[in-house]
């Protein structure tokens, strides 16, 4: 399986961005997805997840209520929604595969990172 990240960007406070991850390979639609990003010296951490059926999201404290994470099963993608950016968002995202979760061992995949910068 290959995930191919995009969408990043640099961006004011406020506005909103959507990460593309497409998937090649493998059948998409039997496992989990995830967004991590990871900024400048700090450690990988959980963004989103979706399960296989996308009838379950989770999300980390930070983002609830300004991102959404969906899937689209038919185009092997999965997107990452991003309003009211703030600083604090800036890192690079990777998006991943695997058994789901806000763990990264739970994933066995990962795509190579977009960057997002959000300006003040």
């Amino acid at each position: 399986v290959q995930l191919q990240a995009s969408g990043g960007g640099l961006v004011q406070a406020g506005d909103a961005l959507r990460l593309s991850c497409a998937a090649s390979g493998g059948t998409f639609s039997s496992y989990a997805l995830g967004w991590f990003r990871q900024a400048p010296g700090k450690a990988r951490e959980f963004v989103a997840a979706i399960t296989w059926s996308g009838a379950t999201t989770y999300y980390a404290d930070s983002v609830k209520g300004r991102f959404t994470i969906s899937r689209d099963n038919a185009k092997n993608t999965v997107y990452l929604q991003m309003n009211s950016l703030k600083p604090e968002d800036t890192a690079v995202y990777y998006c991943a595969k695997g058994r789901g979760g806000k763990f990264t061992w739970s994933y066995d995949h990962w795509g190579q990172g977009t960057q997002v910068t959000v300006s003040s």
